[in-house]
């Protein structure tokens, strides 16, 4: 459905032709970012020609859907009253704000709370609407840059006035924050065995609606707030990271920029870090690597003489891992050399963070593997692979699946057909397990590369074995 403004829009009009695409490229595109969202649009060309020539407005998401598709396009986020469409039912930006200020930055993290990953207000059915925007990887760089800049707040102790709210203010301790922790411990774990979309897992936005705003929106003390902003900054990221895992980015993208806020509040320099590297790795996955390349710099350069050793060490993995989707073999591998000498150094009585739990030698070969993936370097890959599937993972089951599809590509590249399809047949069964949509992605690209083979006994039974993974709804 649709309604009627005054005359043509002009300005989607000026703004297709600036992005250039064609009303049959927009409306496909639209018709494709809704199917990503459970919704069935039927958009054509002649729906565009009505919506520039005759002003006619979409009803229901299709205006931020609109917006977010001419986003994708030109890279960087489009308002609707740019594409002439701010009659439509408002999408506020929630998220995507990195204030200066403490308590306006409480504001906008709890905005974001009351969202869950889909889109939709807490306790309400209405479809997914509000997180509509493309990911922009344009939008990282105000945060990046204002956390290089100033990494911790003064002070942010916080009381609550009765104008506030009725009744007394809550009083925030060490035990509130405590269970905060353990919530985001033992989301991490669940995410790792299961999945970003483990019903487990996705408990971590109501846990940050119900727990962590009313605290964040408390009475607290400043060495008590920067514990809560601590806490409430790796649960923040832990959504972040398993929106990401699940395929929404436009959510992911917010919840990282909250949690670097949130991590510059409790004055965690290498907690800050790690957000920006959980920012970077998704600019690469995204196919941005020279971005992918600044946020994990921005991470090492505010880190050097704070962070442990194994810290420096997974910020330059994730620094090769970016300059590797870039094409740069040489940085990619002096940042992997030098990843490997911080790893080296690392020591077991070291006062490492908890979040930092799952980085291993494991780890570190599985991430150098995939730089030499995108090196196209077989050889590598297949060297790296094997000591990253060395041992046994069944507290990383999400892990093991991705190095298995890594270990297929490499063994299709080095014209080992049958490994290939091997390896390929033990992904699937580890992904038929969890729910992640990296990992269905991972399996995708390898039955993609497997395509010249297709007629092959053994491609064809992959490609069997494969298919209730690749119908499974999203």
């Amino acid at each position: 459905m649709s309604r009627e403004q005054r005359g043509p829009n002009e300005k989607l009009g000026t703004v297709l032709a600036l992005a250039g695409i064609s009303n049959a490229g927009l409306a496909r595109r639209v018709n494709d970012l809704g199917a990503q969202r459970g919704l069935t649009l039927r958009y054509d060309k002649t729906s565009v020609a009505r919506w520039v020539s005759k002003g006619m407005v979409p009803q229901g998401a299709a205006p931020h859907l609109i917006a977010a598709a001419i986003g994708q396009k030109l890279g960087r986020p489009v308002p609707l009253h740019e594409i002439g469409l701010a009659d439509a039912d408002p999408a506020p930006e929630v998220g995507l704000a990195f204030p200066r200020d403490v308590g306006q930055a409480v504001k906008s993290a709890t905005e974001l709370y009351r969202l869950d990953l889909a889109g939709r207000r807490a306790g309400s059915g209405g479809i997914w609407q509000s997180l509509a925007g493309s990911f922009a990887v344009s939008a990282y760089a105000t945060p990046a840059s204002r956390w290089l800049i100033t990494p911790a707040d003064s002070s942010v102790a916080r009381e609550v006035n009765s104008a506030e709210g009725s009744g007394a203010p809550l009083k925030v301790g060490h035990s509130d924050v405590q269970k905060l922790r353990e919530a985001a411990e033992d989301a991490r774990r669940w995410d790792s065995k299961y999945g970003g979309g483990d019903w487990r897992s996705s408990m971590v936005p109501e846990c940050l609606r119900v727990e962590a705003a009313p605290l964040l929106l408390g009475a607290y003390s400043d060495e008590v707030g920067r514990a809560l902003f601590g806490a409430s900054a790796e649960l923040t990221r832990l959504a972040g990271w398993m929106a990401f895992d699940t395929g929404q980015q436009e959510a992911a993208q917010r919840y990282y920029i909250q949690a670097l806020r949130l991590a510059r509040a409790a004055a965690d320099v290498p907690l800050g870090g790690y957000v920006l590297a959980s920012m970077s790795l998704q600019a690469t996955y995204r196919g941005f690597g020279d971005e992918g390349v600044d946020l994990a710099q921005a991470a090492l350069e505010r880190n050097r003489g704070l962070a442990t050793a194994r810290t420096m060490s997974f910020f330059r993995l994730v620094e090769a891992r970016a300059h590797a989707r870039a094409g740069d073999a040489q940085a990619a591998g002096a940042a992997l050399k030098a990843a490997e000498g911080w790893l080296e150094r690392s020591r077991e009585g070291d006062n490492d963070p908890s979040w930092l739990g799952f980085y291993s030698y494991d780890r570190f070969a599985a991430d150098a593997a995939e730089c030499y993936r995108d090196l196209k370097a077989p050889r590598q890959v297949r060297r790296f692979t094997e000591q990253a599937l060395s041992k046994p993972t069944e507290e990383f089951v999400r892990s093991h699946g991705l190095r298995l599809v890594v270990s297929a590509v490499a063994e299709l590249e080095s014209g080992n057909l049958d490994a290939a399809c091997e390896q390929g047949v033990r992904a699937v069964e580890v992904a038929g397990r969890i729910s992640s949509a990296r990992t269905t992605e991972y399996v995708k690209d390898l039955l993609h590369r497997l395509e010249p083979y297709g007629d092959e006994p053994r491609v064809v039974e992959l490609r069997e074995r494969a298919r209730p993974l690749l119908m499974a709804p999203a």
